[in-house]
Order: structure tokens, then sequence, then C-alpha cells
């Protein structure tokens, strides 16, 4: 593939023009930086190549050959567009998985070391036992056992806890004891999962794929979320936390975001959002996974970040 035009856009333009302009690979093409609101139709005919985290509200395909995301999803380009079959689509892949991995750690020692308990005593000014429970008798359950599931399972192994994972195709992965296929997990495992962690891509399969059903397997489960929003029913997670199927949900990602104000999430003593910063992309990582990518097309290597269009990641 002939790599010649490139436009790049979205929140980090300014800060990936800089870094791509101290590299040798500039001078070699021709570029276009552009905000969001500044691109218009010509640039689509102009550029081979678009470099963004989603598509602009314009989007054309115009004379593009590949587009690159500068994110780990992609459902905001398959979602929203008519995908052509000859057009290539990349995804940035860097260190989501490290991050995301202590992300879900940090919240599993919290339980485990009972921190809100010892918050509510010393409110009190109680003086009371609460023994830590070792990570080593935990058991977790991660849902996607792709790069970022499996980097995961790593950090959560290296201390110990028990990780099965479950996938679409349920093929055994490094790092977990045990891979399952969705709609075949082990349901016996479910409900011995202290924590579930969802790091799934938003398809149509996984698409409210947590939903009354599956709360249902679960008892006193703490759930993690980290892939998709709209891969949870919000009204199924409520109830189950409810219901006690889930002892907390920890949700860094939301069908909606920024998350209405009105939304009872908010407001549930369960609930522990964050504001989908789990995995945040710099511009340095970001730029870094995209030239690496141009070079490899323009040398004539694999890839290792091409998105199946057809299964959504």
């Amino acid at each position: 593939m002939d790599i010649s035009n490139i436009l790049v856009t979205g929140g980090s333009v300014e800060e990936m023009e800089r870094i791509i302009k101290e590299t040798d690979i500039f001078g070699k093409k021709q570029w276009r930086f552009k905000a969001e609101e500044d691109v218009i139709e010509e640039d689509f005919y102009w550029a081979d190549t678009y470099v963004a985290f989603a598509p602009t509200k314009n989007f054309t395909f115009g004379n593009i050959k590949w587009v690159h995301s500068t994110g780990a999803g992609v459902d905001k380009f398959l979602d929203r567009l008519d995908w052509k079959d000859d057009v290539l689509l990349t995804k940035t892949i860097c260190s989501f998985g490290q991050r995301i991995g202590e992300f879900s750690l940090s919240y599993i020692l919290k339980d485990c070391q009972h921190h809100d308990t010892f918050r509510e005593l010393q409110t009190e000014k109680e003086w009371r036992e609460d023994v830590p429970v070792p990570l080593a008798e935990k058991t977790a359950v991660i849902y996607g056992t792709g790069n970022i599931g499996q980097e995961t399972a790593k950090i959560l192994s290296f201390f110990g806890i028990k990780v099965y994972g479950v996938s679409l195709s349920g093929k055994q992965k490094e790092h977990f004891d045990e891979v399952y296929s969705t709609g075949d997990e082990n349901t016996e495992i479910l409900q011995k999962a202290d924590y579930v962690i969802s790091t799934m891509p938003l398809t149509e399969k996984t698409r409210k794929m947590f939903d009354y059903t599956f709360f249902e397997k679960l008892s006193g489960t703490g759930f993690i979320n980290v892939g998709r929003g709209a891969s949870v029913d919000s009204r199924a997670l409520l109830d189950a936390l409810d219901k006690g199927q889930l002892k907390f949900a920890v949700l860094d990602v939301f069908e909606t975001e920024p998350l209405p104000e009105t939304d009872t999430l908010w407001s549930h003593p369960k609930v522990y959002i964050t504001p989908h910063i789990s995995a945040v992309t710099t511009p340095e990582e970001g730029t870094e996974c995209f030239l690496d990518t141009l070079i490899n097309i323009d040398e004539g290597r694999d890839l290792t970040n091409i998105v199946d269009v057809n299964r959504g990641y």
C-alpha cells in the first residue's frame, strides 16, 4: 500500500503534529493537521490516510484507503460508518493492558484490604479488627482475552489471584488458568468469582451481554467494567447490586459519556465511577503506535494491530 497524504485530526492533533514534525518521516509524506471542526470534504479526497480517535461528523471515505484509530476501541468508526471492504482499519496498541491491569488491581486491593470499612470505623472512632484477605485466595474472571485482557491476567496472576478468561472464541491464552467461550462459561466458576472484569470490545454480540441473566449467575461479586459501557445493561446492574449478586461495581465506561447528571448510577452507594481514565492514551504513545504502523506499511511488514471489521475488534 502506497501512503502519501495523511490527514490527522482529533483532540490531540496539536501534540501529534509537534511530535511528528520532529521525526524523519515527516519530510517523506504530505500532512494536514486539522482541528475536527476545520476538516472539510475536500480533505478526504486529498488524503489516502485518516488518523483520529473517531470520524468527524462530515466524514466520507473519499480517497481514504487506511484509517488509524488513536484509541484501542474502534466502535466509533464501525458503528457510524458503512465500512468499505477495501479500506484498512488499524488501532492503537500501547500500554493499555498495563494501565488497565493496575486500575483493576487497585480496586481489588481496596476490597481485600477493607479500605472502606476502616474509613468508616475511623470516622466513628471505633477500634475493630477486620482482617484483610490475601489475594491468593481470590478468583477473577476476565471477559476479553486480547492484549488488554492478557496483560490484566498477567498482573493479577502475578499476585496469586486465580484468573479465568472468557472470549468470543474460547481460544486458550497465556496467563489464564482456562479460557471459556461466551455462552459456554462455566457457571460454577462465575458463582465462585470474587471479581468479574470486562475488557470486551463493543460488537453486536457484546452489546448488553451483561444483563439480568448474566448477573443472576453471580453472588457477592465485584464487577469492573473497563471495556465498553454499552456492553452492560445498567438497570440489570443496579438490580444485581440491590440483590447482593454484586458486591460493588467499578464503572470506567458508559453508554453515554459524560454520564448524565440525572443518572442513578452517580448516587448508588456500591458504585464507583471514574471518567474513562483507566487507560488514557498519551499523545506520545498514540503517535508512536501510528508511526510504527506507517513504517510497517511502507516496508511491507505484517501488522499486529489490524481490526477485523466483521468481528469489530
